[in-house]
């Protein structure tokens, strides 16, 4: 008999083996993304504290019904990389939490690029 494969834990897996080698410091955080059925989210995390310097995600005010399409994706990553220009963080490593770098997660890193994020 087939069984099909769980996607959820397959993507968990991926994003546990890419983690044991992307690591946020204070000095240059990590960008993180998690991709749902509807929506965007970003963070900027420094790992070394534990703490979120700075999130955004298509849920906000701003974006008024547009998350789960690539256009919401890039104008989430220039929000994300405004919000850490404000704060003096200019450089970080991107995460692409066990998604294929292709689409929504594409366009979020390319509109945080654009937006004067380096990475």
């Amino acid at each position: 008999m087939f069984n099909k494969e769980d996607r959820k834990k397959s993507r968990i897996k991926r994003h546990l083996r890419v983690r044991k080698k992307v690591f946020g410091t204070p000095e240059m955080p990590r960008l993180a993304v998690y991709r749902s059925e509807k929506n965007i989210y970003a963070q900027i995390i420094d790992d070394i504290n534990g703490i979120t310097l700075v999130a955004s995600s298509s849920l906000d005010k701003e974006f008024s019904g547009i998350g789960s399409n690539k256009e919401g994706a890039k104008l989430v990553g220039a929000s994300v990389a405004k919000k850490a220009l404000e704060k003096g963080i200019n450089a970080v490593i991107f995460d692409r939490g066990g998604y294929i770098y292709h689409g929504r997660v594409k366009e979020l890193a390319d509109g945080a690029r654009e937006a004067g994020l380096q990475f």
